[in-house]
């Protein structure tokens, strides 16, 4: 393996709730109607400082698409999947995107969500509160 280097955004930054690796941008998010196991997701358009794991086909509440799940370069951390190929056409636009999960992940002002039970329970997004 060789050094890793780490990509430092500005801006409306969302980041590894673990060790605070910058992940993506506010002005990168395409959608805030993902949901995952543990609550809300957001698909975006670009991340950086992610490695992914092995391709491989889901079922998901769209239909069948290959994906791969994607890891923090801080800490190894699971944070999300990235969408390679969608199977039906009208899915097509996940093609090459992200989901970050919102519980795996810090938001711009530094907030994060929780579970408890699990059902999620909170969070800072203007239409949660």
């Amino acid at each position: 393996m060789g050094r890793v280097f780490v990509v430092n955004l500005e801006g409306k930054v969302y980041s590894c709730k673990h060790c605070k690796t910058h992940l993506a941008l506010y002005e990168d998010i395409v959608s805030k109607s993902f949901h995952c196991r543990h609550g809300k997701a957001y698909l975006f358009s670009k991340v950086v400082n992610v490695s992914a794991g092995e391709k491989e086909d889901r079922m998901m509440m769209t239909g069948l698409h290959t994906v791969a799940d994607i890891f923090c370069v801080g800490c190894g951390s699971i944070v999300g999947w990235k969408y390679e190929s969608a199977h039906e056409r009208n899915q097509k636009y996940k093609e090459g995107k992200s989901v970050l999960e919102r519980f795996k992940v810090s938001g711009p002002d530094g907030s994060n969500y929780w579970i408890s039970h699990g059902r999620h329970v909170g969070g800072s997004d203007p239409e949660d509160v």
